[in-house]
């Protein structure tokens, strides 16, 4: 199996350097890994630095908080794509969700899935840990209405990560044609391969490299 293209290698600390992303990219196009995910100002950075490789520009918007206007996040959205991304990963309103206020996370997420139309996929952050199982299964319903491509455990910059119970729960939830990414404290192969055989089509990790060497 080739773990390596399940992997989104992720830089997103605030501290990460220039040249910190430019290693994590020289590393990504060396293992052949899904994407590299980083915060928006270094969207065009990445894609210049894959440019000719299989592997995929991912950027988050409305990171980590998700609390910002869907306005906002739309043109993060446009800007990441013109920029080169092909992948965005936004994080929901959470405390709309948690106020029940259904309509206001659908449109939140169709801002993101119009501005991303045709152009990049959309996997949807729903920061598992702060949810309750109902509100897990409510979110993703409604990122499947909302036409999104993939639901998300978490930021990693949350109070806990990703679990085999919440990817079995999410994609029980979203069926076979979403696809789900594991994403938080996903930190070595056996973990990985957890998540995949509960149903992660994707997993995010800064650990990417000690997953795959783990699996040879």
């Amino acid at each position: 199996m080739n773990s390596a293209k399940y992997i989104d290698h992720t830089i997103l600390k605030p501290e990460a350097t220039v040249e910190d992303v430019k290693r994590l990219c020289r590393e990504a196009k060396e293992y052949n890994f899904a994407s590299v995910c980083v915060n928006g100002c270094y969207s065009k950075l990445v894609s210049s630095e894959l440019a000719g490789s299989e592997v995929k520009t991912c950027v988050v918007v409305g990171f980590p908080l998700g609390a910002m206007t869907k306005e906002a996040k739309a043109f993060e959205t446009s800007q990441a794509i013109e920029n080169g991304a092909s992948e965005i990963d936004m994080v929901i309103n959470v405390g709309a969700l948690k106020s029940k206020d259904y309509n206001f996370v659908k449109e939140d997420i169709e801002a993101v899935v119009n501005a991303a139309k045709g152009k990049a996929l959309v996997k949807v952050i729903i920061e598992t840990c702060l949810l309750t199982d109902e509100e897990k299964v409510k979110v993703c319903e409604i990122a499947k209405e909302a036409k999104a491509d993939f639901v998300k455990t978490s930021t990693g910059f949350s109070t806990g990560g990703a679990t085999k119970a919440d990817i079995a729960l999410m994609r029980k939830t979203v069926g076979p044609d979403l696809g789900v990414k594991a994403s938080g404290g996903v930190r070595d192969f056996k973990a990985a391969m957890e998540m995949i055989n509960a149903g992660a089509s994707r997993i995010g990790s800064s650990n990417s490299i000690a997953i795959v060497n783990e699996s040879k």
